[in-house]
């Protein structure tokens, strides 16, 4: 399936988010301006290629015509999302934030009955897919195994701050994609649709790194640069590659789940980047044993997804032959 393949893809850009932030936290650069300056440097890259496209006018329409819907969700999908993960990453390696944030494939799997599907004239509640669940809850084993050597090392207080933002960032970035695509309904591209998050999500982003210049003052050189690449590569690259997979699928759950579960490959592009470009020491045997988990589900994932794939198209066969 051409999604997935563009989600590995994404995932690759992704890796970097996790590799960056780790290094901008041990030179000593603030986490709330490694969040604001990534959204502020995405910002100028989207607006060329939407305006490039002539999709400007399209997106300020369907903003102006639903504000309160594009601040909200954008908010939860960009804010709620980058802000906790860039938190997270002053408690542990990237590869650990990274193995972590994996939950987002169980999340997007249990925020199904929270959106509807129109067929014909009838609006219908969408399911929990009960197979993508029981394969995210093997991708859920291996969180927890890598969770373990972490664990026996730091505090509760500790391990607490690393993982509890995690899990928020990892329910709210499916949650304010999926309602982003039903408030756009198909009526931008994905350029737009980013763009138009950017821009919603601004006055948060505005109002931490006026917090950060007053507590921390401003960034180094080091952090800037390094925040303009995890912009280009993750903010810009990565959520359009992504959110072009997750777009072309958003009317199949299932076919949706093994999209996002796409990004567990983040774990092992994290892990080959920390250990080359940081000099981060392999993880433990459990640990890796719950990447193997992780892995192993996000195949299971693309393997089911084929089959229902197969079957849909053997159904439209017999119902042509039928017909």
């Amino acid at each position: 399936m051409k999604e997935i393949s563009l989600g590995i893809l994404a995932a690759l850009f992704f890796a970097v988010t996790f590799i960056l932030n780790h290094s901008m936290e041990l030179d000593g650069g603030s986490w709330l301006w490694s969040a604001s300056l990534r959204y502020f440097f995405m910002l100028p890259f989207l607006f060329i290629i939407v305006f490039y496209r002539k999709g400007w006018k399209p997106m300020s329409n369907e903003m102006k015509r639903q504000p309160v819907q594009w601040f909200v969700w954008s908010f939860v999908g960009f804010v709620l999302f980058y802000a906790p993960l860039t938190f997270a990453a002053s408690f542990g390696p990237g590869w650990l934030v990274s193995g972590t944030w994996q939950l987002t494939i169980v999340a997007g799997v249990l925020l199904a009955p929270l959106f509807t599907l129109k067929i014909g004239d009838q609006i219908h509640r969408q399911k929990v897919p009960v197979i993508s669940l029981l394969i995210s809850c093997v991708i859920l084993i291996g969180i927890v195994l890598i969770q373990i050597p972490q664990a026996q090392t730091v505090s509760m207080d500790i391990l607490i701050l690393g993982i509890l933002p995690v899990i928020i960032a990892a329910f709210a970035y499916p949650l304010g994609n999926r309602k982003m695509m039903e408030v756009c309904d198909g009526r931008l591209d994905t350029y737009q649709r980013v763009l138009g998050m950017t821009i919603a999500s601004l006055p948060a982003w505005i109002v931490m790194a006026v917090f950060a210049l007053s507590t921390v003052g401003l960034p180094s050189a080091s952090q800037v640069f390094q925040s303009l690449i995890v912009a280009i590569s993750s903010g810009v690259i990565a959520t359009v590659l992504f959110f072009i997979a997750t777009d072309r699928v958003r009317d199949d759950q299932g076919k949706l789940a093994a999209v996002e579960a796409t990004q567990s490959t983040e774990v092992l592009f994290v892990i080959i980047g920390e250990m080359l470009l940081l000099s981060v020491p392999l993880p433990e045997p459990i640990a890796l044993t719950g990447l193997g988990i992780i892995v192993i589900g996000m195949l299971l994932h693309s393997y089911h997804t084929m089959l229902q794939s197969k079957k849909s198209q053997i159904s439209q066969t017999i119902k042509k032959v039928v017909e």
